[in-house]
Order: C-alpha cells, then structure tokens, then sequence
C-alpha cells in the first residue's frame, strides 16, 4: 500500500505502539492536533486519518472539522476514551467520521478501519479523477467541435474568456472557472443553426423573423449540450441567460431580469456584446460607449468595471495589439491575432478576423493548408512573447 496514513494523538507511548503493530501502512504520526494539520497541508496528501479526540489546544472534532474542509478527500476517523454521546454526535456532524472507535482499541480492529479507510479514499480519488477526465474531454470535444464548425464564434468565444479573466481577477468573482468555461462554451448550440444561415449572418444579410428567431433560441440548444456534462449544471444556466437584458429583454422570455439574473451570465452579456464591436484583442472608449448608450441592456456596475479592467485608450489601442504584419501561412504562430478572415481560394471562411491562434489552430492550418489553396498573405497582429507565452 502506498496511500499515507497519520495517526494524531497526545500520548507518545500510543503513537509508538501504533508504529510498531502497523508497519504495513506508510504511517505517520502527529502530538496533537496543531502538528498534525501542519503535517497535512505540508506532506500531504493521506489517505487516512486517525485522531485521539481529547487533545490540548486542539480537539479532535476540531482537527477533523479543519481536516474536511481543506483535505475533503482524506477519511476521518476519531478515536477516543471518552465515548459519550455528544462526542459522537459532533464527530459524525462537524468531521464528517468514517469510523468512531474508543480506547482501548484492538490493533487488528483499528488496522482492518485503516485498510477500508484506504479502500474508501482509493473509491472516491478515482471517481473523482474519472469525472474530471469526463470533464476535460467534454469540454475538449465540445470546444474543437465549434472551431472547426464555425471558427468565427470560437474566436469570439476564445476573446471573450481572456476578457473573463480579467474581469473576473478585478471583481472578485467567486468559482472564476464557471465563467471562463461559460464563456468558452456559450457559442456551442450555434454548431445546430444551418450553414447557410451562419453565412448570411457573417455578410450581414437581412434575415427574416424566422430566422432571427432561430439565431435568438441558440443558448437554448447550448445548455442542452452543457448540461449532459458532469459538474456542469450551473455553466449550462449561466449560458442560458447570457443573452438576456439586465431590463429582462430578449432571450429567454420572462420575468427574470436585474440581478435575478445569473451573476456570469451579466458579464457575458456585456463581453460577448462587446466583442462583436471590437475587432482587435482589447476594447476602447469608443466601444464601450456604444454598449453604454444601449439603455436597459447591461448591469451598470458590471459596465463599469469592464471599462476599468479591459479599455485601452484609442489612441493606443494598435501598439498595445502588438505589431501589425502580413505572413505566410506557413510562419503562422501561437498568439497570433488575425486581421482579415482566413479563407480558402473558394473564400470558405477557416478562421475569423480577430482570431488569437493556439497551438491546436495553427497545426489544424497547416494541415489544410496542405491540400487546399489558402488565400496568402495573411494580415496579422503579433504580440511581443505571445508564441512563449
């Protein structure tokens, strides 16, 4: 067995013994409830905790209540000579117990505790990664699904989440990654709205009310899709909403309006919104003040702090971009912005203006770059230590 075990009591002639009979496990072992959550968060982590409840400075309850909240994956066990009930009843509450046991405990009782302590830890890390890889792989799949269907909304979706991230840093935003996974993802229900559809849209072409109406329910089919995915409920809402007014207007139809409205949803509102006005990696003065003069459209505080974390002033605007050049498809690079769409010689759109490169992008490029015509040069924006980034 690999997995660490520390056990945590105040009597070092206990803490010997248990050394002695249990040599099979990795054991550690702790004076008390202060040493032993330093040992946690320093050499951790352990897949088993035992711990002695009556301690100086520390109860065991308390030891263990410290213990869940930072260590959530390790199991708590209490072990105690003053078996009343209150003691249980805290122990079962506050520490969240796998096991309860009172002194004096046989050591082959506690080591079989200590064995299916370490089964239970082995259950729950595995699950655990198993939904995080379940996670990572959605999120890939769903992401590569959009940039090769529609690369103009990847794009944007890839501007707007470096935009989060600031936005989120300057206000705090508690779970910042339920914003930048909902504003990567927001654009996805658009891989169910027809080509031709898309097409006219990207022209500018009028669209009927039919049509308009196709376009206005996409986040609907984006949080069918998000919400097939673990861990992801809340996302999947946040996107839902990312299109509605702070007055209530638009989609989805209803009450809900100001602050009813889901926090990241009114930050996508106003960043998604923005981006579609902004061409370049940063906004100015100018855009923003379109957004501000769209009455009823955007939680004001939000605007506001838009405005401090993300304007650059018009001025300058291109020598914070970077430097402005035309390339080869071939000197393509990481962190590149595109200044013209990249189109084929038939002008199939491959990716849109505004378009900041990635590694996976720029591969993809080439790759079809080997066996279509791309219309060269290509007009590019390249930010200092961008490809090193």
């Amino acid at each position: 067995m690999t997995e660490k075990v520390l056990i945590v009591d105040d009597d070092p002639n206990l803490l010997a013994a248990c050394k002695r009979q249990m040599r099979k496990f990795d054991l550690s072992t702790a004076e008390g409830g202060i040493e032993a959550l330093k040992m946690v968060k320093e050499e951790g982590p352990f897949a088993v905790v035992v711990c002695d409840m009556r301690m100086p400075k520390m109860t065991g309850v308390e030891v263990l209540a410290s213990l869940r909240k930072f260590a959530p994956n390790t199991v708590r066990m209490m072990l105690t000579g003053n078996a009343d009930q209150q003691t249980a009843v805290d122990a079962i509450n506050d520490g969240a117990i796998f096991r309860f046991f009172t002194k004096p405990c046989p050591p082959e009782v506690l080591t079989g505790a200590i064995e299916a302590g370490i089964e239970q830890y082995r259950l729950v890390t595995a699950e655990h990664d198993l939904l995080e890889k379940t996670l990572t792989g959605s999120v890939k799949v769903m992401v590569d699904i959009l940039s090769m269907t529609n690369p103009e909304a990847f794009g944007q979706a890839e501007k707007v989440r470096e935009w989060a991230v600031k936005l989120t840093s300057a206000m705090g935003v508690k779970m910042p990654w339920k914003l930048k996974l909902a504003a990567l993802l927001a654009p996805v229900g658009q891989v169910a709205i027809p080509l031709e559809l898309m097409t006219k849209i990207r022209k500018g072409e009028k669209l009927t009310e039919v049509e308009a109406g196709i376009i206005a329910r996409y986040p609907e089919t984006s949080r069918a899709l998000i919400a097939n995915v673990p861990r992801l409920q809340e996302v999947a809402e946040v996107v839902f909403y990312h299109t509605k007014c702070y007055d209530g207007a638009g989609f989805p139809k209803g009450s809900r309006a100001g602050r009813d409205i889901p926090l990241e949803a009114r930050i996508l509102k106003v960043l998604y919104d923005l981006a579609a006005i902004c061409p370049g990696p940063n906004p100015t003065g100018r855009q923003l003040a379109e957004l501000a003069a769209r009455k009823g459209h955007y939680d004001p505080a939000i605007l506001a702090r838009a405005k401090e974390s993300l304007m650059v002033s018009d001025a300058r605007a291109a020598e914070v971009s970077g430097t402005a050049m035309e390339v080869a498809v071939s000197m393509l690079t990481r962190g590149d912005i595109l200044r013209s769409d990249l189109v084929t010689a038939e002008d199939r759109l491959i990716l849109a203006t505004g378009s900041r490169l990635t590694d996976v992008q720029v591969e993809r490029v080439k790759i079809f770059a080997a066996v279509n015509k791309l219309k060269e040069p290509v007009q590019i924006v390249r930010v200092p230590g961008a490809a090193t980034a």
